[in-house]
Order: structure tokens, then sequence, then C-alpha cells
């Protein structure tokens, strides 16, 4: 299978061609067309034409019924685009069904709902009325990761057209075929041609960095390591473009005496090793009260030991492999470091063997670790695998200062059952999103992103809405 970008309605090809591997066993999935700078160039100006053109005369009813309609496309295709979610990453079928499928279309219905709601700013006062149009930035350039290929993609592409924006896609090398199979899916919804284009290719002196400093770019949206975040800040600087980041995280769980034990083990094991850990919004550091420390580390090591490693059809596979013999390295780099800092290793921590149809793949057994405090590297450095270091606490201030410590701010989770603790504890994480006895539930509308190492601005709702346009106000005197 050849993936090509997708330009003004067509798809297109240039020289280069770079390999999509399959990370289950390292098998090739197909090979890929790397975008070179014409091909960047001609997306961008793709998407400008018809955002002069056309589609800029688009009314919001009209856009809310594109939306809907890519919704139900998405839908239609939904085991075709699971194929392809799988073989890009080797999630098991449940976990690509649930998650990322199923956000794809809601995804879009969400924005098209809110769409369809959103009024404007309107102020009367004496002789004065003020009121807010909101216009569209332009073209948007939408980078995103290969952790949640099309759920991240749809989650920036529907804000994006619903706001009236034509984008440019430049989705990972890693997982390339989502966002190319949304092209023929937005292309059969009826969207004009270049509202929706895809790029291929890798970062610096590739499809990434031509695409971030193209001179008709108006906003980038990104999500992925805090390292390319800032290299597309420094790219889109010297034209002050707008940008969103979603970027890395340390994300810490508190847990108290007084927590639902077993509700609490059940949400860490899910918050520590769903998609072997490869979610920015997974748990790295868990602070455990003293009292109960012994029992929660005993209880979410017994989970560990219970993940079953597999195909993604497989129905007793649990588990999947990381998404690049690379990321593994990088992975198990860390656990070299977690042995050299003195870490008591509770569970796993190395490479199963799981015979010859699948030792070629990217397969890595969880690590869970006790011992150090919050100045080891395990602590304080992002891994993105199914990892956690344990660290026990006595007191509540305890606890929000060690969850706190530390340069990321995306996300938090607390567990007991005193809710006016929960609540005061919740309210004082400094992260973007804090959960409360539960992990990874959202409402679309509400707002989301992180702060410090973590990123910035807030999507999710009027707030993705008022990223991806300009608002103008309005003054009317008489």
């Amino acid at each position: 299978m050849l993936l090509s970008s997708f330009v003004g309605g067509e798809f297109v090809d240039s020289g280069e061609l770079f390999d999509n591997v399959n990370p289950i066993d390292g098998s090739l999935v197909g090979k890929v067309s790397e975008a070179d700078q014409s091909v960047v160039d001609k997306a961008v100006r793709a998407a400008r034409s018809t955002f002069d053109g056309v589609w800029g005369r688009y009314t919001v009813p009209e856009r809310v019924a594109l939306l809907r309609r890519i919704a139900d496309k998405i839908d239609e295709r939904a085991g075709e685009l699971l194929k392809a979610e799988v073989a890009d990453t080797g999630k098991p079928v449940p976990l690509a069904t649930t998650l990322d499928i199923a956000r794809a279309s809601a995804n879009f219905r969400a924005f098209a709902d809110i769409l369809a709601a959103q009024g404007i700013d309107a102020y009367h006062t004496g002789q004065l009325l003020n009121y807010a149009v909101r216009k569209p930035l332009g073209v948007v350039a939408i980078i995103v990761p290969w952790n949640l290929p099309l759920l991240l993609l749809t989650w920036k592409v529907a804000p994006a057209l619903a706001s009236g924006n034509a984008v440019v896609v430049k989705p990972s090398e890693e997982t390339p075929t989502t966002a190319t199979l949304l092209a023929s899916i937005i292309a059969e919804a009826g969207a004009p041609d270049g509202v929706y284009n895809v790029v291929h290719g890798f970062g610096p002196g590739s499809a990434g960095e031509f695409l971030t400093k193209h001179p008709g770019i108006n906003g980038v949206t990104f999500t992925g390591e805090t390292k390319t975040g800032a290299a597309i800040m420094q790219a889109v600087a010297p034209k002050v473009v707008p940008v969103s980041f979603e970027l890395g995280g340390k994300n810490a769980a508190v847990v108290f005496n007084d927590a639902d034990l077993e509700r609490a083990i059940d949400g860490l094991a899910r918050s520590t090793f769903t998609n072997t850990g490869q979610i920015c919004l997974c748990t790295e550091r868990i602070y455990v009260q003293r009292g109960v420390f012994d029992d929660v580390a005993k209880g979410l090591a017994d989970r560990a030991k219970q993940l079953r490693f597999g195909r993604p059809d497989d129905p007793h596979t649990t588990s999947g492999p990381l998404i690049s013999q690379a990321h593994r390295k990088k992975v198990l780099e860390y656990y070299d470091i977690a042995q050299q800092e003195g870490a008591q290793l509770l569970a796993g921590g190395g490479v199963p063997k799981l015979g010859p149809a699948l030792d070629k793949g990217s397969w890595i057994e969880p690590a869970l670790w006790t011992g150090l405090d919050n100045h080891a590297r395990i602590l304080r450095e992002e891994i993105f695998g199914p990892v956690a270091a344990l660290v026990p606490f006595d007191t509540e201030d305890e606890a929000i200062r060690l969850a706190n410590d530390t340069d990321y701010g995306l996300a938090a989770s607390v567990w007991t059952s005193d809710l006016e603790r929960g609540h005061r504890v919740a309210g004082a994480m400094k992260v973007g999103i804090a959960w409360l006895n539960t992990w990874y539930l959202r409402d679309l509308r509400t707002p989301f992103g992180g702060a410090g190492l973590s990123g910035i601005g807030r999507e999710g709702g009027l707030h993705s809405l008022n990223f991806y346009s300009e608002l103008t106000n309005v003054c009317v005197g008489w």
C-alpha cells in the first residue's frame, strides 16, 4: 500500500518514500510518500484558495451540516478506520474501537452542536452597542502525534472547520493511515477541495518544518512532546502566529488512606497501563498515604502481572506494543536509569518473550518502582510508557507539594472518600485537568490543556472555537 499526500482534493506524490511499520511484529504496512517543500506549498495554497473562495462563503448552518455528514461517514467507514488504526499503532481492537474510532465521530458531532448553539458577546450600555464578530483565522496547520492519531486529529480538525478555517494536516510519520483515510471521508461528505489537506513526512528538514515555517499559515495547533513544541514556537515567532500546544506530562496521582482502595487501584491501573502508557494523561507518579501504601503497591503490581500481550484481534489481549523500536529503546533506557538510581522493582521491567511471530515487535513489560523520591530522574522526566513510581506521604500538604513538584502541569487524579478534601486537593493541583475518584472522563465542552512544559492555551467547546477564530468587537454609537 502506498500512502500519498492529499492536496486540493487530489492525492499527490513526491520522490522520496518511507516505511510504515507495524509495531506488533515489525512487518511492513506500506510505503508513504514524503511531501517535499513544493507539495507543502501546494497544500497551503490550495487551502488559501478555497478559504478565499467557496469555503469562505459557507454559512454557519452549512458548516454544521457538513460536520454532521463527516461524522456519519466516519461511522459508515468505522471498520476501515479501525483496521488502519490497529495496523499503525498495534492497539487491541476493543481499545481502538471504544477510544479512537468512537471519539472521531463524536468530535465532529460535538463541535457541530457547539457551533449551532454558540452565540456572540453583546453589551448595550446607554448610547453604545458593542457586539463581537467571530471570523476564522484562515489556514491552520494541524500537527498530531502517534499515540491517539485519529482521536487527536479529529479533536483539532472538527473545531477548525467549524470555525471556517481550511487546514493542512501533518500526521506522525509513525501513524499516517487514518489521516489519509479521513481525507477521502471529508471529500465524500461534500467538503470543497482544499478544505482538508494532508502532507506526510517528518519534522526538521521535512514536512513539519516546511509547514510551520510557511508564510501562508495563520495558526498552528500541535500535540506532542515538549521539545517539538518549543521548536515550532521558534519557527512561528517571527510571524507571531497563534499557537495551541498540548505537550508532555509527568502526571501525578494522590491516594489518601480513606480512599476506596479497590476503585483507586483499578483507576491507577487504567491510568498507568492504558495504551501501554502512551497517553499524555497517563500517570507516572503515584503518591500514596503511608497507611495504605503497601496495599496500593501490591494491588497495582498484581494488576500489572495480569496484563496479557498478543495480537490486537485476540480477545485475551489487554496490552499492545510500544509504537516503535526506537521508542522502546528510550523506555528501556529509563528502566536502566531506575535501576542505577536504586529503585526497587515491583513488577515487570523487561521485554516479554512472545515467540517468533511477535518478537520482532516493539513489546515491553510494564514497570512499577518504589524506593525513590522526587529528585530521581524517573520522577522528573516524561517516559511515556507503562510505568509508575510509587512514593509514600504523610500529610495533605505534603501530598500537594510532591504532586506539584514538577515542571509539567497536564493532569492529576485524587483518590479519597472525603469529598471536601478531594475538592480542596484537586483544586490545588497545578494542572489543566484534575480528576477526583476517576480518570480520563471528560465533557468535550470543557477546557483542556496544560501548564508549564505541558502546553499553552485551552481547547474544548467554545475554548476551541476561540482559538481557531479572531474576534472583532463592533462598537455602535448613536
